[in-house]
This record gives structure tokens, sequence and C-alpha cells, in this order.
């Protein structure tokens, strides 16, 4: 996590170089900042810029901002910039002598609640949490998602969900992977055989288009790899077509996607890393021995191998990438609208289980 703090007085100054440092040793990028007349002191970064400035540039940048001092501040500084629960970083407020920990802005999605806890711990602080959910010891839907890292593709039913869990009605649960902990008594847990007479309940499920629930909200775990073969200078539009038209055949959301593979002689390919800094997907490519290495039955060509070095490209860093998952869309050739595009995917899926604790 990549988090700012500012400081605005002598003592908040002291307490945000302490906190500063040990955040750093529990694995935190930590830029920490103070009123010049403080920061030389205590070896922090002046503030050079109005704080509101600052502030819009910290939403932009970073996973989390701390401010140490007055709630105030931080509300008036934050107001400009708050956008979306979905896209806001976590807010969190400590006053300078560290006695509360105040999560502000993005509890659950953007972790505010769990940075106000580990500050909460590195100074003895009471943590201030307002979330409903948290406050009566419920399911938080948001939670579980960040937990199992599923994107949420309808946060108002999302808001329904949690509604229902706060008011003690009947809200749904099925998962097309095994489920790991016992899950939360406010869940009902139902089969794609069973009718469900509650409205609203989630789908842990790679397939958009399941819907056990008259509200389903679909829950997308980042379990694919996708893996690409392509001539040198395909188009980025190519690229994403090609991709689209792989999910399409095989039922996928995209938000499914965990990573882009390929070989390591595709690694600066401008139409791959374009689509994927696009959908912000992780590129990750294999030499060819590595490639050769993977174990299976895969569609094998002399020609790609006299080109890469390896009789198949698409499939292999897929597999590979998936940490030797199971290939579940073998290799598949992108057709255009006026020619062939020089285009491979092949598709596999990661193992991975569901968790509630």
């Amino acid at each position: 996590m990549k988090l700012a703090m500012i400081s605005f007085t002598e003592r908040g100054s002291r307490l945000c170089r302490n906190l500063s440092e040990a955040l750093e040793m529990q694995g935190y990028c930590c830029e920490a900042y103070a009123m010049k007349k403080y920061a030389e002191p205590h070896q922090l970064i002046p503030l050079t810029k109005p704080l509101q400035e600052w502030t819009g540039e910290m939403f932009e940048a970073c996973d989390a901002i701390c401010f140490i001092g007055a709630s105030g501040i931080a509300v008036r500084s934050i107001a400009p910039f708050v956008r979306d629960k979905t896209k806001d970083p976590a807010v969190v407020v400590m006053d300078e002598k560290g006695i509360f920990a105040i999560s502000l802005l993005s509890g659950h999605l953007g972790g505010a609640n769990d940075l106000a806890g580990v500050l909460a711990n590195l100074t003895g602080a009471i943590p201030v949490i307002t979330t409903a959910t948290d406050v009566n010891g419920k399911f938080a839907v948001d939670v579980f998602a960040k937990k199992n890292r599923l994107y949420i593709e309808n946060m108002t039913y999302a808001k329904e969900i949690s509604a229902d869990v706060l008011d003690e009605k009947p809200v749904g649960f099925y998962s097309d992977f095994p489920v790991l902990d016992q899950i939360p008594e406010e869940i009902i847990p139902v089969t794609k055989e069973q009718v469900f007479e509650g409205t609203n309940g989630m789908a842990v499920t790679l397939y958009p288009n399941i819907q056990p629930f008259k509200h389903t909200l679909h829950l997308i775990p980042k379990i694919l790899t996708v893996g690409i073969g392509c001539r040198r200078g395909t188009d980025a539009a190519e690229i994403e077509q090609a991709v689209m038209e792989s999910l399409s055949v095989a039922g996928f959301s995209i938000h499914g996607i965990e990573q882009i593979a390929s070989i390591d002689l595709k690694a600066e390919e401008p139409g791959i890393l374009n689509f994927c800094e696009k959908y912000k997907i992780p590129f990750v490519t294999y030499s060819k021995e590595e490639l050769s290495e993977v174990k299976g039955t895969f569609t094998e060509s002399e020609f790609v191998k006299e080109i890469t070095g390896v009789s198949n490209v698409c499939e292999r860093s897929a597999v590979l990438g998936s940490l030797r998952g199971r290939l579940i869309q073998k290799k598949k050739v992108a057709k255009g609208i006026e020619k062939a595009l020089g285009i491979t995917t092949a598709i596999a899926l990661r193992e991975w289980s569901v968790e509630f604790e």
C-alpha cells in the first residue's frame, strides 16, 4: 500500500515521523510530509504547495492518506476530490497526541478501517470505526470482496445486500468454487437447483450471465490468465478484439482476468502493453526455456517453434501464468473482418477457493 502522511504541528510531526518509520517496517510505501517549519527537524518532506493541491495529487497517486491533525482540516482538504467508494483512497485522521485513529473515507474497499486499526496498534490509539456492518458485527460484502480479490459488478446491489444484512432479511449465496470456511449465519447458501425466497443474493462466479437470484450481485474472482501469441507490431485494438472474442466464447467476464501472459520476445510489444494499460491488467512474460518445461498436451506448431524456439506460446504461457492451473480454452486463432489477425489466445484457470474468515 502506498501511503501519504501529513502533519501540521511540532508534536504531530514527531508522531508523523515515528509512524512513517514503523509503517515502512511493516511493508508500507510511506511518504511523510509536514509544514515547512516542522519538516527539517523531523526529517519529513516539506509541504511546498497549498494543502488542497497536495491532497488532490495524493488522491491520484496513493492508496491511502493519513492526516495528523484536526478532522476539519482533512474534511475540507479532501472535499473537492471525493468521487466514488470504489475509487477513493483510504483516508484516516489521527490527532497529534495519537489518542484517536479515525477511519474517515473508504473504510471497507479503500482499507481505511484496517489502516486505522494498524495505526491504533502502533500507538495505542482508539480506532474510530463508524461503518454500520462493523458496528453491528455483521457480514460486509465489500470487505468479503476485497479479501478475496473479487470484482463487484453492481454497487447498487452491494448496498442492497448490506441493508438486508442489517435488517436481518435473507441474503442468498451461490458459488462456483469451493468454500473453505463456515458461511456467516446472515448468508443462506443455495445451489443452482434451489429456489431462493428472498430478493438479493451474491454469486461468486466467472460467468456474468448466471442469475440465481432476482437481484444477483456478481462477484468475479481474478483467477484467469490469458496467454497471447501475436505478430510483431500487432495493433492494440486487434489484441483487444482477440481477447474479447476469446472471453465471449467462454462466457467469461474481462474482470476475471488476473494477467496477460506471453513469451519474453513480446515483453515490449506495444499492442499488448497498450491493451493491458487500458484495462489495468498486469502483463507477464516467460523465456522459451520456461515455456518448454511446462507439462501438458498443447497445440504444437513448427512455424511458431522456428520463430520463438517453443512450439506453443499462448497455451503454455497461460498455464504457467496460472501457477500451472487448468487450461480451460485451448489455442484460439482470432479472425478479423477482412483478414486473419495473426493472434492466438488461450485461457487457463488458477486453482482457487472462497474464504470467509
